[in-house]
């Protein structure tokens, strides 16, 4: 079993640590997802790498216990809203870093106009401002659901409408491509 204290490494580092076009494609991630450093790429790698694993899994063997299987992975996807839970279970091979990335809190506070950037909203997070389904939420990197509703935090001072952090008109934001296909960067007119 193991020792309590000593979690397993949730990651897998490259096997290589020196190529010059990961290292690339990796810091454009990091800086349009406003992440904190490498590994959290590698930790939304490794989810998408156990999704593709067991739908790889799945596919292979018809059997009862494998639709079972099918089904409570499709409703994991589907409850985070990376797949449609009627699409076929061949789409989850086809999820990337990005999709997973999307989902993340931060994201989603710079997407709703709650914060005017990517690193604003990790800081409004990480000083308790966000509330998640009416609890206060600390961690960018939590994975939001369909039924999340994400409000400021009523006893914050960034929840009077006239502070001076907040937006004064919801600022519409659009993704521009970067040279690199499958990676986008967020990008917010003024």
């Amino acid at each position: 079993m193991g020792h309590p204290k000593k979690l397993k490494k949730k990651y897998k580092t490259p096997s290589h640590p020196w190529e010059r076009a990961r290292i690339e494609k990796e810091g454009k991630i990091k800086k349009v997802y406003g992440l904190k450093n490498k590994k959290e790429i590698w930790k939304a790698k490794a989810k998408i790498k156990n999704f593709t694993k067991q739908a790889k899994r799945v596919i292979a063997k018809k059997t009862e216990q494998n639709k079972k299987e099918e089904k409570q992975l499709m409703e994991k996807l589907d409850k985070l809203n990376l797949i449609d839970k009627n699409d076929k279970i061949e789409n989850v091979l086809n999820l990337t870093i990005e999709n997973l990335l999307d989902r993340r809190l931060q994201t989603v506070v710079l997407r709703l106009g709650l914060a005017r950037s990517i690193k604003q909203s990790r800081q409004f997070i990480k000083h308790g401002h966000i509330f998640v389904s009416g609890k206060k939420m600390t961690i960018p990197s939590y994975i939001i659901t369909k039924n999340d509703k994400i409000i400021y935090n009523p006893k914050s001072t960034i929840s009077n409408p006239d502070h001076p952090e907040r937006l004064k008109e919801k600022v519409e934001i659009k993704k521009e491509k970067i040279k690199e296909p499958g990676v986008e960067e967020i990008v917010q007119n003024e």
